[in-house]
């Protein structure tokens, strides 16, 4: 069998209107080797455009006298010949190819076509990218000159072998799953694995060591067992290499160990001091904000003592971290590096919210529905968890590649409360978040996130294992967080995505197959209850027409209330003092909502409950389960509908949000707590023994206050349980960072007030940008800012070779967009609200930071809203109780991208003179940790940062 690689490079992306500039082309034998190529430059009709020419480094004098489509065509043909074409993007190559051949005379290729992206995402489930680039870095593949056809090719073909042995030797049950999915008649892929099947039973037996087979499907973990014991049950304590060691003897063998494992290792004067204060508080049971700037290691900084302690009194530490990111790096990172340096050993477990784990059952129903039922995307998504169960021993969704598109996949198979079988369910000595909660429980450290420790709050304290220290990374999240997780939001897809489970046609979904449980249930009951089911049926119909109906009405409450921002999006918060016209309709609309989902859940439960008393088999009991699951979401949904029609909660902030182009779609309603100081204090201050929270960001003006208060710490402070700590920055900061205050620059009031700044700005960014070659971050409060300087920064630097990046502009995430500019240093990337923090530039990736005006959150937020109104009610200011001290924090955030390590050295450009020209500025510049500060004319600062970032080439050009 012959495999043809081809790739294109084109002037564009549509094969209508484009055309072919370069053709490689990779033949693959039958013994899985390149046995012939091609490579032609091809010569358009028309100058390939300079992001194409940026992008392959292809140039119009490349293709001057290169042959035409039609004669390369030509050449190509006889290679296509009885071959099955493979193209990374295939659907992209496919259509320039037909294009080309149908122009030049030919018939349309009309033989079998693979995607590398398909297969590879097939058989490599957990790949953060399918980018070939990405792919071929993975796989230390040689790909020398991505984004030429001739390269590319070849990178393809050896990418398309590597994913074929993979699918070779792939165990037997995930292959013949793979096979289920995929008809060899309907897809080339299906043809592909049936075409591997067929290899295998002509090969000796494959032996699939380490292996679990369970159910018909290949497992990479075994049981975990029923022992829900704690370390203290099944252990003898204290471990003894610390019993006579006390906390600076252990301090010292761990920073040895490290020393050792690590040469360059140094101890660090604020490390230090975080490591007595973490421990102290943790040993006298105080709560602890600590302030760690970058680069003090302040993960070191908390879990060295956290461990200390727990091993040592046998008890069990909790550290939250503010995103499920973070958890993964201490997981890969820090823990690992313990393991080695600590003079004992520890258990440490990482806990997540449970719909970040697989639910077996659900996946293996998943599996039993009809393969017309679902299209190729599905089936590839289902493909590729298939093959990821024969890897994984975590089962957790942060594995996966499933983003976006997949993620609706991933919904219908997560672990959830409501549709658990617990110990009935045949998978439970195999199930995921059993296993992840079962270790969570013998640990001596558990790691989980911000949004699960108040999710374990709503739940009475039932998901996590009980503990009484707790240590909380990224702090200043800890408020934001709180808010949304113990209020409500609800949103369009919020009912339609747990309806469209009930029923998404008549053959899938769980009532169609309920329906058909009973008819084939001997049971006396089981016509009376098909029947019943089937005329619940059409209700479904009445209540997503009730819902849209809803949904539509609030969007047009939302428009006729609320101007659109820069972005189309609206907001507009509801006072029950101060309601709408609409209002009244919208409330009958949401009643009869409320009304239908009754009328629909009541009977579902009873005859949920009926059914399962009477059913045997296991399937039904499963699916009985997932029904109840489900119509806990409608019930969920509901009271949330309940609550926001009568505005039921009084301590409550409610709001609705909307989108001008997507309409009812786009509608997501919120009612959270205005204040969450008391709910801190409650639930978590008073209830635990100590609590140590650090970030890098807490003080304002070098003071605590702030947090203080809005954490529900006062009374704490008080009494005395609170102690505090600013951790020196291992840092010359006077040395590395400069910061420049253009003090002339113009303001941005006025009449022609923004017209002038953004001139302004753009000139002085394409200046800097010049003058320090790229390599620059700039940071944005609006969106629509960004996009008006983007065009006109593009158009400048272009002729100087400096690519510009803008968020929301060249596609991709934040990650993706992040490692473009790492890769492509004459690069200046605009960013706005996400790029303020949890960005990692290091080193020579940024030399130059402009933030281009200080970063105040709009006022008319409803939840800030409520605060400031809650403050003048007390006759407070709430600009400098709240906006101020939130502005700073960000602003110190935004700052903190610059310098990573303690050989970074950079510029900060601070466009906003309000620093300097209001009584309220220097708290912004107080609160930075002494970096160098000038402020000179706009026209000076290219050249005092070309003196900052080149002194040794100025000195040079001196003594010449």
């Amino acid at each position: 069998m012959k495999f043809a690689v081809l790739d294109f490079e084109t002037t564009g992306m549509s094969s209508d209107k484009d055309e072919i500039i370069q053709t490689g082309l990779a033949v693959i034998d039958d013994a899985g080797t390149v046995c012939s190529t091609y490579a032609s430059f091809v010569r358009p009709s028309k100058p390939i455009p300079a992001e194409v020419a940026r992008l392959t480094g292809i140039s119009d004098s490349d293709v001057a006298e290169a042959p035409e489509t039609e004669d390369m065509i030509a050449e190509l043909v006889p290679f296509l010949q009885d071959a099955v074409l493979v193209a990374h993007n295939a659907n992209f190559d496919a259509q320039f190819l037909q294009a080309a051949l149908e122009r030049s005379g030919y018939l349309p290729f009309g033989g079998r076509m693979l995607d590398t992206v398909e297969l590879a995402r097939l058989v490599f489930p957990t790949q953060p990218s399918f980018s070939l680039s990405s792919l071929t870095q993975a796989f230390g593949i040689a790909h020398d000159r991505p984004h030429q056809a001739d390269s590319d090719a070849l990178a393809t073909a050896e990418l398309f072998m590597f994913c074929l042995n993979k699918l070779r030797q792939l165990p037997l049950f995930t292959l013949q799953r793979l096979g289920a999915l995929f008809s060899p008649d309907n897809s080339d892929l299906g043809w592909l694995i049936a075409h591997v099947s067929a290899w295998r039973d002509t090969q000796p037996f494959i032996p699939e060591e380490g292996l679990h087979h369970f159910r018909q499907f290949a497992m990479n973990v075994g049981d975990w067992g029923e022992d829900n014991s704690n370390r203290q049950d099944d252990s003898n304590g204290v471990p003894d290499s610390l019993k006579e060691m006390d906390f600076e003897q252990y301090l010292a063998a761990v920073q040895g160990n490290l020393k050792a494992l690590f040469p360059s290792y140094e101890a660090r004067e604020g490390q230090d001091i975080m490591f007595k204060e973490v421990f102290d508080a943790l040993q006298a049971d105080s709560h602890l904000l600590v302030e760690a700037g970058t680069g003090t290691g302040k993960s070191l900084g908390y879990l060295l003592p956290s461990l200390y302690y727990g091993l040592k009194e046998e008890k069990k530490v909790v550290v939250s971290t503010h995103t499920i990111q973070l958890q993964e790096q201490l997981r890969e990172r820090d823990l690992p590096l313990l393991q080695q340096a600590l003079p004992m050993p520890f258990r440490a477990s990482v806990f997540k919210g449970r719909s970040n784990y697989l639910c077996l059952r659900k996946f293996e129903n998943r599996q039993h529905v009809p393969e017309h039922a679902f299209g190729r995307e599905e089936s590839i998504v289902r493909g590729g968890m298939t093959v990821w169960l024969g890897e994984t021993t975590r089962g957790e969704s942060e594995e996966l590649n499933v983003g976006g598109r997949n993620k609706e996949e991933w919904d219908a198979v997560a672990s959830d409360t409501a549709s658990c079988l617990n110990r009935a369910c045949p998978w439970f000595k195999r199930c995921f978040y059993h296993r992840a909660r079962q270790e969570a429980g013998k640990a001596d450290l558990v790691i989980t996130n911000h949004a699960l420790l108040f999710t374990d709050l709503r739940a009475e304290h039932r998901l996590l294992p009980a503990y009484d220290r707790l240590v909380i990374d990224e702090a200043h999240h800890l408020e934001e967080v709180a808010s949304q997780h113990l209020g409500q939001k609800t949103g369009h897809a919020t009912l339609m995505l747990p309806l469209l489970r009930v029923w998404k046609d008549t053959k899938t979904g769980l009532l169609p197959q309920l329906i058909s449980a009973a008819s084939a249930m001997g049971s006396t009951h089981a016509t009376a209850w098909a029947e019943k089911l089937e005329e619940l049926a059409p209700k479904l119909t009445e209540i997503r027409e009730a819902w849209e109906r809803w949904m539509d009405a609030s969007f047009g409450m939302l428009a006729s209330n609320a101007a659109a921002d820069e972005t189309g999006n609206m907001t507009y918060r509801l006072k029950p003092d101060q309601l709408p016209p609409q209002w009244e309709a919208l409330t009958v609309d949401g009643n009869n909502v409320i009304q239908l989902l009754s009328d629909f859940i009541r009977p579902m439960e009873k005859i949920v409950v009926d059914m399962r008393e009477e059913a045997d088999e296991l399937s039904l009991q499963g699916l009985l389960t997932d029904m109840g699951g489900v119509l806990k979401d409608l019930s969920n949904t509901r009271a949330d509908t309940q609550s926001f029609v009568t505005l039921g909660r009084p301590e409550y902030v409610y709001w609705i949000e909307g989108h001008s182009q997507y309409r009812g779609r786009s509608v997501w309603i919120y009612g959270v707590p205005s204040d969450v100081s008391e709910l801190l204090k409650e639930g978590v201050f008073d209830k635990k023994a100590s609590v140590v929270m650090t970030s890098a960001t807490l003080t304002i003006d070098k003071s605590f206050g702030y947090v203080t208060e809005q954490l529900g710490l006062i009374e704490a402070d008080k009494a005395g349980k609170l102690k505090t700590a600013m951790l020196p920055s291992p840092f010359k900061y006077r040395e590395q960072a400069l910061v420049l205050i253009p003090r002339d620059f113009p303001g941005i009031k006025g009449r022609d007030g923004e017209a002038a700044f953004v001139a302004a700005l753009t000139s002085s960014l394409e200046e800097m940008a010049r003058t320090a070659g790229g390599r620059m971050l700039v940071l944005f409060t609006s969106h629509r800012m960004l996009k008006t300087v983007y065009g006109p920064l593009k158009e400048k630097l272009e002729p100087a070779g400096i690519q510009v990046l803008g968020q929301g502009l060249d596609g991709g995430s934040r990650s993706r967009l992040t490692q473009q500019f790492i890769k492509q240093p004459a690069s200046v990337l605009l960013g706005t609200s996400s790029f303020w923090e949890g960005i990692d530039l290091p080193g020579d990736a940024l030399t130059c930071l402009a933030i281009v005006r200080l970063p105040f959150q709009p006022p008319n937020h409803p939840v800030a809203e409520a605060k400031a109104e809650k403050l003048q009610a007390e006759n407070k200011n709430p600009f400098m109780k709240l906006s101020l001290p939130q502005a700073v924090i960000r602003f110190k955030q935004g700052f903190g991208r610059l310098v990573r390590t303690a050989t970074d050295r950079g510029i900060v450009l601070l466009y906003d003179t309000r620093v300097i020209d209001t009584y309220y500025g220097k708290h912004f510049l107080y609160s930075l940790p002494g970096p160098k500060m000038e402020h000179l004319p706009t026209a000076a600062m290219a050249g005092r940062a070309r003196e900052w970032l080149f002194p040794d080439h100025d000195e040079r050009k001196e003594g010449t």
